[in-house]
């Protein structure tokens, strides 16, 4: 029979690899969108799925939506206001250096989340799940170095604030669906996930129709891979949230470090990129970190 208290790993894996896919397409899109343009796309073509996934849910269960309290509020306001810095910093990277290097950047992430998540929410890690979160993020800083150095200072602060970002915001969407209380875990997930992506939606909508109502025109003209990358990145969320709402943030951005080997395939495969030897030695780091984790929730 299947052990449910592992769903939590296996949401998170889903998520990798559509967040993978997600942001190679939105790198493409940068090009011709701009960093702002191409970080709206995933919320503004994003946030359709996600209310189809939130009817989908409420009608297979049966069940009216939640009413969330006013501690909701500050959570989802820190989840989503920082998700749409963290993108842009993180396109705005991915212009200064290959891909799979800046998602190596990005993904010195956990160890915040880990700090957040403690201070925030009151997470607990114990010391092997610690270990497993050092020698893991250690892989991903393996990885970024080149030349024994980590490629410029600009990449490199661009890379690492886009991860303290998404750290916040990743303890920010876990602390909403926590506050959901009373509810099912699929149910506060999905309202989670559908009232974020609603709220980046109408900012970065209204943000850009003040400063550069010529990107909106360009988002509408690109509707076709804008619509992949959106789909993918509610998806993604989607996979996320649930992940969130069953283990602590840190736990499960860990584990998301898999991510870094799918982007090396896409970088690879579809890039053209080449691997070194110190690339190589930091995902057989990352592996060893991701299995030490799982074994500490086994």
């Amino acid at each position: 029979m299947f052990d449910s208290s592992w769903l939590w790993a296996l949401f998170t894996v889903l998520a990798a690899a559509a967040q993978t896919a997600r942001n190679a397409m939105q790198r493409e899109l940068t090009q011709s969108l701009g960093t702002v343009g191409a970080t709206h796309v995933r919320f503004l073509f994003g946030f359709p799925f996600a209310l189809v996934f939130l009817a989908g849910v409420a009608f297979a269960a049966g069940a009216a939506l939640p009413r969330p309290r006013l501690a909701f509020v500050p959570w989802i306001l820190d989840g989503t206001l920082a998700q749409i810095a963290a993108t842009a910093l993180m396109l705005a990277a991915m212009g200064e250096r290959s891909f799979v290097v800046t998602i190596a950047y990005i993904k010195t992430e956990p160890v915040q989340v880990a700090l957040f998540g403690l201070v925030f929410l009151g997470d607990a890690v114990t010391p092997p799940m610690m270990i497993a979160i050092l020698i893991a993020t250690a892989g991903v800083v393996v990885m970024s170095l080149k030349g024994g150095g980590v490629g410029g200072l600009k990449p490199t602060l661009l890379g690492l604030a886009a991860g303290a970002m998404f750290a916040l915001s990743a303890i920010g969407y876990r602390g909403a669906i926590l506050s959901l209380e009373g509810t099912g875990f699929v149910m506060a997930a999905t309202f989670t996930l559908a009232v974020g992506l609603v709220l980046q939606a109408a900012v970065l909508t209204l943000w850009l129709w003040i400063t550069d109502r010529a990107v909106l025109g360009a988002i509408v003209e690109a509707w076709r891979p804008s619509l992949f990358a959106g789909f993918m990145g509610a998806t993604a969320s989607q996979f996320w949230f649930l992940a969130f709402a069953l283990a602590t943030a840190a736990s499960v951005r860990t584990l998301a470090l898999v991510e870094v080997l799918f982007a090396q395939a896409v970088s690879r495969l579809v890039f053209g990129q080449s691997t070194g030897a110190r690339e190589a030695l930091g995902m057989v780091m990352i592996v060893l970190g991701v299995a030490l984790l799982l074994w500490a929730h086994g």
